[in-house]
C-alpha cells in the first residue's frame, strides 16, 4: 500500500489486487497453510542473507515476521480438538 503527499486528500493504492469472496473459508483452504509455510522459508532465507551480510536488525525483523507466518500456518486446516470429549 502506498500513500500519497500526507498534506494533500488521502489516496491509497493497493499493490495486490482484492479477491473475490468465495465460499471457501481461509480456514479449510488448502494452499493457504502451504502459502504461509513458503513465506516463512523465503523469509529465512532472507534472514540469513541479511546477518551473513551484518544487517542483524533486517535479519531479526525477517525472523519475527517468518515465526509468525508459522504460527498462522499451524493454525489451519481442521481443527479437531473440539470433537474430543473428556470421559466422565
Amino acid at each position: 500500500m502506498t500513500v500519497s503527499n500526507p498534506t494533500a486528500p488521502v489516496t491509497l493504492t493497493l499493490d495486490a489486487p482484492l479477491r473475490a469472496r468465495s465460499s471457501v473459508s481461509p480456514l479449510s483452504d488448502p494452499t493457504a497453510r502451504q502459502r504461509l509455510l513458503l513465506q516463512a522459508a523465503t523469509l529465512n532465507e532472507q534472514a540469513r542473507v541479511a546477518a551473513t551480510g551484518g544487517d542483524l536488525e533486517t535479519s531479526a525483523r525477517a525472523i519475527l515476521v517468518a515465526l509468525d507466518c508459522e504460527r498462522r500456518a499451524g493454525g489451519l486446516g481442521l481443527q479437531v480438538l473440539q470433537l474430543i470429549k473428556p470421559r466422565p
